[in-house]
């Protein structure tokens, strides 16, 4: 008797984990990119055109300069500078270059090309490329956190290393907005959706 219910036993087991073995398949076939959390984040992040005055935390704001800092970088050369600017000051001194749309908090993504890696067979300089992809890791970070954000290219990045002298060795790439969006003007355009197909963006070899 004993044996007959340890098989029995071990039958509902093994049941019960091809059960678990295809809901787990069911999820990877649910969603194209395997994870549902990523996608959604990726789904959900947008241009924030207007942010209200809501403070970012600290909490979250170091989260997602921690995802900065562990940006990959060619040949690890790590050739890229984040500055926070947040204070009233200094909020007062980028808006002489770019309004920002009101985020209370801003981060100068700069890179510095005597620092990163080269391609030697055309001598392409890694930096600017190394600079995208820290901006991406904060702003899909700041978008997992809860956070509206805005990458941020119209500015004159000469005219920004005049305002801030902490940023004059460095080529500054891009500025990112963040914070929670404005009641009007906060929400995702038109434009937020318009995306090629994927036979328009992939060519397969």
């Amino acid at each position: 008797m004993k044996k007959k219910f340890l098989s029995r036993m071990s039958n509902v087991g093994k049941i019960m984990n091809r059960a678990a073995f295809s809901d787990i398949d069911q999820k990877i076939t649910k969603y194209h990119y395997g994870s549902d959390a990523f996608l959604r984040i990726l789904e959900s992040r947008y241009s924030c055109h207007s942010f209200n005055h809501y403070p970012v935390s600290e909490t979250k704001l170091n989260m997602i300069l921690e995802t900065g800092r562990l940006a990959p970088s060619a040949g690890n050369c790590q050739p890229t500078r984040i500055w926070v600017i947040k204070s009233e000051e200094a909020l007062a001194r980028l808006r002489t270059i770019h309004p920002c749309y009101g985020a209370p908090v801003v981060l100068a993504v700069g890179c510095r090309n005597d620092e990163a890696w080269v391609r030697e067979s055309d001598g392409t300089n890694s930096a600017k490329t190394d600079a995208a992809i820290v901006l991406t890791h904060l702003m899909l970070t700041a978008t997992d956190v809860g956070l509206a954000n805005m990458w941020i290219w119209d500015f004159n990045p000469s005219k920004l290393r005049e305002v801030f002298p902490e940023m004059r060795d460095h080529g500054i790439y891009a500025l990112l907005a963040i914070g929670h969006p404005a009641s009007h003007g906060g929400n995702p355009t038109e434009l937020h959706s318009q995306r090629k197909s994927l036979e328009e963006l992939v060519t397969t070899l």
